[in-house]
């Protein structure tokens, strides 16, 4: 079996060829896998964005052991991950969704700011948090992607 950087190299190969097939959870465990070998090889910083990855992807896959084992590696490189989900209306902070629910209802920023008693300024960053992690790109879209009634 190969040993540390050796080990490394290995597995970062199989991360970069399982990222153009179709596999998902053989993509989530070789991430999982090359990140605990960054993070065992003392690459701590380096390893979070693969068991990120590799999180987002088991949660997805719905791989619960999977899942945990990366929150776990995660957390042994250092890392706070504070949602499973990285898009869609599971991974919005509990403001976004507030802010991108009463959006998607008609309210103004102006509107949703003084109800909130928060800055306009403080509006959009949750809106444009929101939207990225919707996947959409206008307020148009809020509704739909948050199945909330117009």
């Amino acid at each position: 079996m190969a040993k540390g950087a050796e080990r490394v190299a290995l597995l970062q190969e199989a991360v970069a060829i399982l990222e153009g097939v179709s596999a998902r959870l053989h993509h989530a465990r070789a991430l999982v896998d090359y990140g605990a070998a960054l993070r065992r090889n003392g690459e701590r910083t380096a390893a979070q964005e693969p068991l990120r990855q590799a999180l987002h992807h088991a949660s997805r896959c719905g791989a619960q052991s999977l899942t945990s084992r990366a929150t776990d590696e995660l957390l042994a490189a250092g890392a706070r991950p504070r949602r499973v989900t990285l898009s869609g209306p599971e991974a919005l902070t509990a403001q976004e969704l507030r802010v991108a629910q009463l959006a998607a209802r008609g309210a103004t920023n102006r509107d949703i700011a003084q109800q909130l008693f928060v800055t306009r300024r403080t509006v959009e960053i949750h809106l444009t948090s929101a939207y990225r992690k919707l996947n959409i790109t206008s307020r148009q879209h809020l509704a739909a992607a948050l199945g909330v009634p117009e």
